[in-house]
């Protein structure tokens, strides 16, 4: 069992860790050949340039010396920018994001000072471990905890009455930033310009009628069901072997750049390559020519089966983004049962088009309950199998226990300093380790699953990870360490005394914990800043792939929050708090840290690096409320359990109403904001349809939603190919054997609007993030904006 003396090595060690972290952060943001890894979303803004420098050294490193000796202050630079300008500069969910580390320390501030000031003082004087040491094996740290109060005693009053104080307290918090944050949404979906999703419908499982298209099924059925406020259709085509065409399209356009710019430099001599694999054998060639012959080629396969999929009956799914005329008209569909049959006719708000995960756009009905039911059988057996190596583990903390099961290791884990790093630092980083796929997987079961949009997924795959943690880290690691550090208290002592013990060792995890907090949220954290995977890969890619402008955006890669990682691990942060504000209070302050460092570190990655992926205007913020509440129900039950251990049965009962009112509240909350965040009002929609009209009276949404759903695999063309793809619904429903000539539909597209409402086709199953971000071809981010922004 970890000692002070442990806790004081692995603090001193993760200190030290975060340090060097922060001095070789702080020594390679300000190298101008680093700029571009540590201020990455400045550069896709066009708001920075390369550094510019007086000589070659000048280059790569910053010889201004002064500049080393400011290695903080990062710190007040990223508290200097408003809520409100962040909100502008990168979105509502960022500004969200960050509220939850302020509420961790609006809750958990106060309640360190009462408990740190009430119950260790209480815990001390109990002095119960003291006639126990020869029974169980306990730390120092146990001292300040529950486990010190003696059975029977009236000092768990205050234990019971400081859980009423915290439950209050969490939940005044919660509701003042529940109350908030859906403020803040309803205030940013008013105050946003147009955007196609406020006007959007996506519509899954069309059923397929003989001898009528997909296309002309949705035509007519919203027509018939939505007369006045129905617009127009986009239906969602397969064109997996296009997609695939467009990734060597851009490959070649690639290489023909390079070589461009190669004989620019040097126009005495024309590059050359060979024909064969890689270049490495085969005829040798001139390299522009070969590109340029190679991409015709190309282009003219991409061009039939661009006939292919706009012709092909069978290459339109049944699924697509219907569009209407107001804001009132979406949300009336959006928000209804379209059909007396359930099971067709689907419909839910379409999500920003950054947001689509095209590939699970067609999923049948019956194939998404199938899903949703192995999966979860599948993330259930995950769950509880993954014990087995968390138990492991947990067998690192406890090393009495581990001794006892290999009596050789004995001489090495004897040992001072090993003993220290052993049961200070490396459980805490075993773990981590152990967890570090995890995220991967569940993100690869959400998709399985069926949902349609990143965020949903996110959202999904956050969800799986938090059952995880909480079994596993939380329950396993009290479960699995207290079984084998008390193994021999167990063995040698009468049933009845089995309670006694687990009701003193729960509180002894507290330890562990402390370590891993240490690890994952300080030394971890500080990683987070450092970016040292995205900066060997970008030194990598800068020396031996990059050839272009183009390609240097790319190896930028700046990525963006991982919600499916970082949110669990936030609630597991909470969960710990409450669950260990009552029992071992003196875990708090390093939860506090934790909070704090991480709130500053985001903060600067949302600012200057992080790429906002999409936009769901804070739509996470209602799983974080529900499982902060889970969390205050765990801390309860586990302390109800503990004393019902140290037969403080005059006191228990006090408790029991505390769930039943921490349940009502959570109710209540639901009710009360949850709808703002799963529905638009029609109110709300109303008014903003009103005042749009006002300010806008000739508007004509219909030519603004013609291409917003567009999927971005066809971005990588012209402006005029695009044009290509609008093809008049009554026109392709005719002529599904031919398609008219690129001329005469530009020609068509310049001219009025035809009376049939436009059915644009698009493309699902290939997976692009941010592909405004990345793409820099000839539709540029602006193009993209007029999209996606309004």
């Amino acid at each position: 069992m970890a000692t002070l003396s442990d806790i004081g090595v692995s603090a001193f060690i993760n200190i030290i860790t975060a340090f060097a972290f922060l001095l070789a952060f702080a020594f390679l943001r300000i190298q101008p050949i680093n700029d571009r890894i540590y201020f990455p979303k400045w550069y896709f803004k066009g708001q920075r340039k390369d550094p510019s420098a007086t000589n070659f050294v000048g280059k790569f490193v910053n010889l201004n010396v002064k500049t080393y000796f400011t290695f903080l202050n990062w710190m007040p630079e990223a508290l200097k920018m408003s809520e409100t300008a962040l909100i502008e500069h990168a979105g509502l969910d960022s500004a969200a994001f960050l509220r939850i580390y302020t509420l961790g320390l609006k809750i958990f501030l106060p309640m360190m000072i009462l408990a740190l000031v009430v119950l260790v003082p209480v815990n001390v004087s109990g002095g119960t471990l003291a006639f126990l040491r020869k029974e169980l094996v306990t730390s120092d740290i146990d001292n300040l905890s529950i486990s010190n109060v003696p059975p029977k005693s009236y000092r768990f009053f205050v234990h019971i009455a400081m859980q009423y104080v915290f439950t209050f307290w969490t939940c005044f918090m919660l509701y003042k930033e529940y109350d908030t944050v859906a403020s803040m949404r309803l205030q940013f979906l008013a105050s946003q310009q147009r955007r196609a999703e406020q006007y959007t419908v996506l519509v899954r499982n069309v059923p397929r009628v003989s001898g009528r298209s997909i296309s002309d099924s949705v035509d007519t059925f919203f027509k018939k069901n939505h007369r006045n406020t129905y617009l127009c259709h986009q239906a969602v085509y397969n064109a997996n072997k296009f997609a695939k065409l467009v990734r060597q399209r851009d490959k070649l356009q690639n290489w023909l750049d390079y070589n461009q710019l190669k004989f620019e430099r040097k126009p005495g001599s024309r590059p050359t390559t060979k024909t064969g694999f890689l270049g490495l054998w085969g005829e040798r060639v001139d390299s522009i020519d070969y590109y340029k012959e190679q991409l015709k080629q190309l282009e003219k396969k991409m061009t039939m089966e661009r006939q292919r999929v706009l012709t092909d009956q069978k290459s339109i799914l049944p699924a697509a983004f219907v569009s209407f005329n107001s804001r009132w008209g979406a949300a009336v569909c959006a928000q209804t049962e379209q059909s007396r049959n359930p099971t067709l006719w689907l419909t839910s708000w379409a999500p920003e088009p950054r947001d689509v995960y095209w590939r699970n756009l067609a999923i049948p009905f019956v194939s998404l309950t199938i899903r949703k039911f192995v999966i979860g059988v599948t993330v259930f057996a995950l769950v509880f199998f993954y014990m087995i190596p968390i138990a492991f583990v947990q067998s690192l903390a406890n090393l009495e226990a581990l001794e006892r099961v290999a009596p050789f290791l004995r001489p090495v884990i004897e040992v001072n300093i090993i003993k220290s790093f052993l049961q200070g630092f490396l459980p805490g980083l075993a773990l981590k380790i152990f967890l570090f796929i995890l995220p991967v997987l569940l993100m690869f079961m959400s998709k399985i699953e069926g949902h349609v949009a990143y965020s949903k997924l996110e959202r999904r795959a956050a969800a799986k990870y938090y059952y995880f943690m909480l079994v596993n880290v939380f329950l396993g690691s009290i479960a699995t360490g207290t079984a084998l550090g008390q193994l021999d208290a167990f063995l040698h002592q009468s049933p009845t005394q089995i309670p006694r013990n687990i009701g003193v060792s729960i509180p002894m995890k507290a330890t562990f914990f402390i370590t891993y907090i240490m690890v994952d949220g300080w030394a971890g954290i500080a990683s987070e800043i450092l970016r040292l995977k995205p900066l060997v890969i970008f030194h990598l890619k800068n020396m031996f792939i990059v050839k272009t402008e183009r390609d240097r955006d790319r190896a930028m890669d700046p990525g963006s929050v991982d919600y499916p990682e970082t949110l669990p691990s936030l609630q597991l942060y909470f969960l710990l708090g409450v669950v260990y504000a009552v029992v071992t209070p003196i875990l708090l302050p390093f939860i506090i840290i934790f909070f704090l460092f991480a709130f500053l570190v985001y903060r600067h990655q949302i600012i200057n690096v992080y790429i906002q992926r999409y936009e769901s205007a804070a739509a996470f913020w209602p799983h974080v409320h529900s499982r902060i509440i889970a969390s205050l129900l765990i801390s309860q039950l586990l302390l109800m359990g503990l004393l019902s251990t140290k037969k403080a049965a005059n006191s228990t009962p006090f408790l029991i109403i505390l769930p039943l009112l921490t349940f009502a509240f959570h109710k209540y909350c639901k009710t009360r904001f949850e709808p703002a965040f799963n529905k638009y009002p029609l109110e709300e929609a109303t008014e903003k349809d009103e005042q749009e009209h006002t300010e806008e009276a000739d508007q004509n949404v219909k030519p603004y939603l013609a291409d917003a759903y567009l999927h971005p695999i066809f971005h990588s063309f012209e402006e005029v190919d695009c044009e290509e793809l609008k093809v008049d619904a009554v026109r392709v429903d005719k002529h599904h054997a031919h398609v008219s000539s690129p001329s005469a539909r530009i020609e068509e597209s310049s001219a009025s609007p035809p009376a049939q409402p436009a059915a644009q086709y698009y493309s699902y199953g290939h997976d692009f993030h941010s592909y405004n971000y990345y793409h820099h071809h000839e539709v540029q981010s602006s193009h993209y904006e007029h999209h996606y922004q309004g």
